[in-house]
């Protein structure tokens, strides 16, 4: 289906959070879907990705995730000084801060009119994928999607030590694992770490390993793999259709 495409503004402590919200155009009333990117922020590859989504009937709203350290709109080049960067302000913000963040964007979908209020999900990639499956801690999120979540069983994700693999058994929805299996920044150890964690906290889950590197869903990148990207986008847009009856 046809999107429509706008940016509207949150604020949270006194920070302006740039949200880029894709919708359908048609009127009615659909899931909504908090959608983090990786440590880039919200360039194209991560644009195309959200629209991709709200194509299926889905309210999809892209928080900057950065917006405490960068100016409004600050795309981070994916190159290696890009991604120095986006690691820079990974370090800088606080845990409790990305959370907050999470709450504000949950409360504007519920507040929405096109938006199902007991319809909400999440959808990550790389840091986003951690940060997606921190938003399943929240009591309104049905479904969560983490695409190669990075930083989980070690606890790596902002200032500090994040919490997250002690916090499993709070998620209240269904979770879907998305990884590659050439991914050295999750290690079939780290990924066993985070499968065993969702097993024993009876959290009902899928998991889908995919021959492919780090980012493989990047478009705009040498790792990106075509085929993997469709088969996890298959699975992906199943899952919310069967959470979301879509």
């Amino acid at each position: 289906m046809q999107i429509t495409k706008r940016n509207v503004e949150l604020r949270i402590d006194d920070s302006l959070m740039r949200v880029y919200l894709a919708a359908p155009s048609s009127p009615g009333v659909y899931p909504g879907i908090i959608f983090y990117s990786d440590i880039y922020q919200l360039g194209g590859a991560m644009i195309r990705l959200a629209n991709y989504l709200a194509g299926y009937g889905y309210v999809v709203a892209a928080p900057e995730i950065f917006h405490r350290t960068e100016s409004v709109g600050l795309v981070i080049e994916p190159d290696d000084i890009g991604r120095m960067r986006g690691n820079d302000n990974a370090r800088r913000t606080a845990i409790a801060d990305y959370d907050a963040d999470c709450r504000a964007v949950i409360e504007f979908l519920k507040a929405e009119s096109s938006v199902s209020s007991d319809k909400i999900g999440t959808l990550g990639f790389c840091i986003g994928g951690h940060l997606a499956f921190r938003a399943a801690f929240e009591t309104e999120i049905k479904a969560a999607a983490c695409c190669y979540p990075t930083g989980i069983p070690s606890g790596k994700l902002g200032k500090g030590v994040a919490d997250t693999i002690k916090r499993v058994s709070e998620i209240k929805g269904e979770m879907l694992m998305v990884f590659g299996t050439l991914d050295p920044h999750i290690p079939d150890s780290d990924r066993q770490t985070l499968i065993k964690a969702l097993e024993n906290a009876g959290i009902p889950h899928q998991v889908f390993l995919y021959e492919a590197e780090h980012t493989f869903m990047r478009d705009d990148g040498y790792r990106y793999d075509s085929a993997a990207t469709t088969s996890a986008w298959s699975e992906i847009v199943a899952f919310f259709a069967r959470m979301f009856a879509v």
